[in-house]
Formats: C-alpha cells, sequence, structure tokens
C-alpha cells in the first residue's frame, strides 16, 4: 500500500496523480434505510439544495451554503477536499457548446472557498473522445486550482478509443492494475476504483476480481476507526439499472469496508446529485461541470440534457467534503456554478416536455440500424448472408459497437451522425453491444 504524508509534495509529484501534467438497488419496496425509490427520487429535491451534509447516529443533518463566510477558523480549516467530474472536454452539442468555460467557471468556485482545498478529485469523463488535446484542453484548465494535488479515475469516455492506454500514460504512474491506487492523507484513507473497463453486454459497471483483491489487501491493515473515502465513476450503487447507472460487483467492495466506522464513496457519471445512507457508508453522486441529465424514469434514456441556457448553470457543479476530526461522518457541499440551489427536477421536466414537442420520427434505409435515445432500432434485424448492415448514430453522445461472438470487427467510437458499416457473409447470429453503454444491445440475423 502507498502512503503518503500531509503536505508531502514530492512523494506526491511520484505518485502521478497530483498536478494534471503527468445490492442496493432502491426499488418500490422499502430498502435497508427505508426509503423506497419513489421516495428517495421525491429527495433529490432536498438533497440537492446547496447544503452540508453530515450524519449523526443515521439522521442527516445540514447547514446552507450561504453560512460558509461565517464559519470558525476552525471549521474553515476542516474544508478538506473537493471534487469536480464529468467535465467531457471536447463536447459541444447543444446541451453545452462550451465544456472549458463552464469547467472554467468550476476552477473559479473551488478557488472561492473559504479555505484552499488541501485536494481535489476528479471522478472521470475529463474527456469526451480521449483524444490527446482534449486532455491537453484539460489539464490546463485543472492547472488554475488552488490546490496541492488532483487525483484523477477514469470514465468511459476516457478509455473509449484504446481501452484506458492513453489515460495510464497521463494519470497512472504507480498505479495498479487499470489505474487503481489508494493514498493517505490527514488520516483518511482515500481508495481511487476503476469501474469503466472490460464492460460487459447488458451488464453494469464492474470492478473485476483483480481489484477487489487488491482492495482487500490494501484496507486489511487499516484501523477500524479510520475514516475511508472510496471514489469512482460509475456509483458504486445501482441507482437505476435500466440504465446501466450502477457497479454489478460493487457489493464485494462495499463488504471490505462495512468494518470501518466512516466511509464515504464519491461518484460521477449520473450528472446530478444523489445520496444514500446505509449503515456507516455514505453515498454521493456529484454534478456535472458540462451537461446535465434526466432524473432516472423521467425521460426515456439518459444522455445530454438541454436546458434554457438561463438554467444551464443550475444544474452544473462541484462538491467539496470537509473533514473534522472527531466526527464520524463527512460532510457533503453540493455547489452549483449559478450560486443557487440546483433545479434538476424542474429542469429535467421542462426538457423532456420540450424534447417530446419537438423531436423527429428515426428515418432508416434498408438494412439500416439507427442508434437513438440509447437504443439500437430496430433491436433486432434480419438480413441475407452477404449483406451489409450500417448502424448510424443519432444521439448526442459517442457509441462503440462490439459484437460479442468476434464475428465482425468492433466499430470505431461513433459520434453524433457518424456511421459504421460491417458485411456480414455467414449465416447465424450476431449479437452486438454498446462497449461505452453495454446495457444497450441488439441482434442482426443472417440467413
Amino acid at each position: 500500500m502507498t502512503k503518503h504524508t500531509d503536505r508531502d509534495a514530492g512523494r506526491f509529484d511520484d505518485q502521478g496523480n497530483t498536478r494534471p501534467t503527468g445490492s442496493n438497488y432502491i426499488n418500490d419496496d422499502q430498502s435497508d434505510d427505508g426509503i423506497d425509490r419513489r421516495g428517495f427520487l421525491r429527495c433529490m429535491a432536498w438533497a440537492g439544495t446547496a447544503t452540508v451534509w453530515g450524519m449523526a447516529g443515521g439522521v442527516p443533518k445540514s447547514f446552507a451554503l450561504s453560512r460558509l463566510p461565517f464559519l470558525t477558523d476552525a471549521e474553515r480549516k476542516s474544508i478538506f477536499f473537493a471534487q469536480i467530474s464529468d467535465s467531457h472536454i471536447g463536447f459541444n452539442k447543444e446541451a453545452n457548446k462550451d465544456v472549458t468555460g463552464t469547467l472554467n467557471e468550476a476552477v473559479a468556485r473551488v478557488n472561492a472557498l473559504p479555505q484552499s482545498p488541501a485536494l481535489v478529485l476528479h471522478t472521470g469523463d475529463i474527456t469526451q473522445l480521449a483524444k490527446p488535446d482534449e486532455f491537453d484542453t484539460a489539464n490546463e484548465v485543472l492547472k488554475g486550482l488552488k490546490t496541492d494535488r488532483v487525483f484523477y479515475v477514469p470514465g468511459e469516455h476516457d478509455v473509449a478509443t484504446d481501452n484506458g492506454v492513453s489515460y495510464l500514460q497521463r494519470y497512472g504512474k504507480n498505479t495498479k492494475g487499470g489505474g487503481w491506487y489508494s493514498f493517505d492523507h490527514s488520516g483518511v484513507h482515500f481508495v481511487g476504483l476503476v469501474n469503466v473497463l472490460n464492460l460487459k453486454a447488458g451488464g453494469l459497471g464492474s470492478l473485476g476480481a483483480d481489484q477487489i483483491g487488491w482492495l482487500k489487501r490494501d484496507v486489511a491493515g487499516l484501523s477500524a476507526s479510520t475514516p475511508i473515502v472510496l471514489f469512482a465513476h460509475v456509483p458504486l450503487w445501482t441507482v437505476y439499472p435500466e440504465w446501466g447507472w450502477g457497479t454489478e460487483d460493487s457489493e464485494q467492495a462495499l463488504s471490505l469496508v462495512k468494518r470501518f466506522g466512516s466511509v464515504t464513496v464519491l461518484n460521477g457519471h449520473i450528472h446530478q446529485i444523489m445520496q444514500k445512507v446505509e449503515g456507516n457508508i455514505s453515498f454521493h453522486t456529484a454534478m456535472s461541470t458540462a451537461f446535465p441529465q434526466p432524473t432516472p424514469g423521467t425521460a426515456p434514456a439518459p444522455g445530454p440534457m438541454k436546458v434554457e441556457p438561463e438554467r444551464l448553470k443550475s444544474v452544473l457543479g462541484i462538491t467539496d467534503v470537509t473533514f473534522i476530526p472527531g466526527r464520524n461522518m463527512l460532510a457533503v457541499v453540493d455547489a452549483t456554478l449559478s450560486g443557487q440551489p440546483p433545479a434538476f427536477e424542474a429542469a429535467s421536466h421542462d426538457a423532456m416536455m420540450r424534447q417530446q414537442a419537438t423531436r423527429k420520427n428515426l428515418v432508416l434505409g434498408p438494412n439500416e440500424i439507427g442508434i437513438d435515445n440509447f437504443n439500437f432500432t430496430p433491436p433486432v434485424l434480419t438480413v441475407k448472408a452477404g449483406t451489409t448492415v450500417t448502424f448510424i448514430n443519432k444521439d448526442d453522445v459517442p457509441h462503440l459497437i462490439v459484437n460479442t461472438q468476434n464475428k465482425f470487427k468492433a466499430s470505431p467510437v461513433l459520434d453524433t451522425d457518424q456511421r459504421f458499416s460491417t458485411t456480414l457473409t455467414r449465416p447465424g447470429t450476431y449479437d452486438y453491444f454498446c462497449s461505452l453503454h453495454p446495457k444497450m444491445v441488439g441482434k442482426i440475423v443472417v440467413t
């Protein structure tokens, strides 16, 4: 296990993750924490009101973000680290044509905190398509953070083109496997996990046996009183399986940290605030700095959600986390770029109504498969041997087509309106899926 001491700048430089140079699915039944899914989604209204959250005996306690300027010196010094997520540098669709600008605003928001955070966590999807210039732009913006250290984990967009090779070249020094690692800071043990590699058709995010085995060894020697922070891209609890918002083997990982008195789990991926408490484990997902996604169940599919320009900054933001020695749970502050309370519920409703009113029917030619609303249309296509089948991406996000039987070559990453064709010469069934969004599956039957 790699350890670092507070303000040990040299050793953090060696880590390579400092400056950017280098099951708990909530359904309609009562869950262990007594909140059903409908009730939890209703709680979004108060869970995301730019409030500092702490826990005492399993009961949330809070104070308004407006109190930050009036904190005591001790409270200000306890502002400990910040989280930035889903910057998607390179995205330029209608939902936000200036993601670099909103990332710059997020940096300014972090720099305006009453106390500079000791470190910043970026929980993935740094880029849109993992291009070198996208990474370069993100790095240049994040250099402006008033903090000593920035740590990363990859999102699926950061590993889209090469299964994470470029990401690891930049951020993977002294990490293990696909980029996981741990470090200690101010008495808290941080663990960066990777759950966006080697995804399987129809599945969720995945950690894999090697990483879970490493995690078991990593925490084995720690005292149960050590506060733990786990951070990864895809949520480590099953937020909404229909959209792939969860990690299939997360329970195996979480079982290894249940003995600890304080565990905070931070994720990105879903571009909105959601919280859950289960025993001593607090789960928290962060807003994006690029674009919002709809709240679960309010839209046919996930994906970039276009809101009115004046409302955009109320659904983008950052998170900072407070650790005060002697308190069990870390307190979480969500702050929008607008400085106003998040407006996800209203924004999601209005965006979906507007989308339904303006939506055009997908028009396809013979032997074409459309990718629209995170679905393949038609889901089953029957063709004769020797037919060329063409996939057309009509979504605002990239997709990557993979045949599960390896009978045809995987597509390149397809951005909006891009096409991929393959000729199928042998009779049989060809199952395929999107390796970036593995809940998307389809089938071609060749006769």
